[in-house]
């Protein structure tokens, strides 16, 4: 994929926001700086959690028509959702390789054939060797720094060697961090490389959502001047 200079992006997970009031709490993150939202899809057998499908990021694009929409796809078949995805405009498409390993570039193809972008995600027990035939297919790849399925966990340090052989070998690449990252954990992921930083407590639990949020924006941009040579 061709790309230009690597910008800082800030994709709140609504994960742990009261999802009855799903457009409220995701208007708010945006009128507060957000860059993305990032909508975790479960389906109960890739994690055990269930949270939302398309259905829901339809009627959440209705109301809020010009965000960035990213769906984290933890789910088993990713190929089955990337029509109806699609279809409630969703930007970019990303889905886990675990379960199709064997399919990753067929699920590339299809998600940028229905219009969206490309995201390779990796749980914290796959390694790197496991995506680096298809890094060149995508437009981001999602380092987990949890156990994908549960908000709230613990920040897992030992992931940021991927995100920093990621950087090393593809300067441009978007590389996303998800799980467990906050201001106590955005130094480690900016030196790391980082540039997409999805947090969900920090942010949503916090009394100055905007604040948090520029924080964890200056630390990375502090950290990716150093790739944009």
């Amino acid at each position: 994929m061709e790309r230009s200079s690597l910008k800082c992006k800030i994709g709140p997970s609504i994960l742990n926001a009261d999802l009855s009031q799903l457009y409220v709490e995701s208007q708010k993150l945006i009128d507060n700086g957000a860059d993305y939202l990032h909508l975790d899809v479960m389906d109960g057998t890739f994690v055990p959690n269930l949270t939302f499908g398309h259905p829901v990021v339809k009627c959440l694009r209705k109301k809020i028509q010009n965000a960035f929409f990213e769906t984290h796809m933890m789910v088993q078949d990713p190929e089955k959702w990337i029509e109806p995805m699609a279809d409630a405009n969703v930007n970019q498409y990303t889905f886990h390789i675990e379960p199709v390993l064997q399919n990753v570039l067929k699920v590339c193809r299809k998600v940028r054939e229905a219009g969206m972008k490309v995201g390779l995600a990796l749980k914290p027990d796959t390694g790197i060797e496991a995506v680096r035939q298809y890094i060149d297919h995508a437009d981001m790849i999602l380092v987990m720094t949890v156990e994908p399925g549960f908000g709230g966990q613990k920040f897992m340090g030992e992931m940021m060697p991927k995100v920093q052989w990621l950087r090393r070998n593809y300067p441009l690449l978007d590389i996303e961090v998800d799980g467990g990252v906050g201001l106590n954990t955005i130094t480690s992921c900016a030196e790391a490389g980082a540039n997409m930083i999805v947090s969900g407590t920090a942010i949503i639990n916090s009394v100055d959502q905007r604040a948090v949020m520029a924080s964890l924006r200056e630390t990375v941009e502090s950290s990716i001047h150093k790739c944009n040579v």
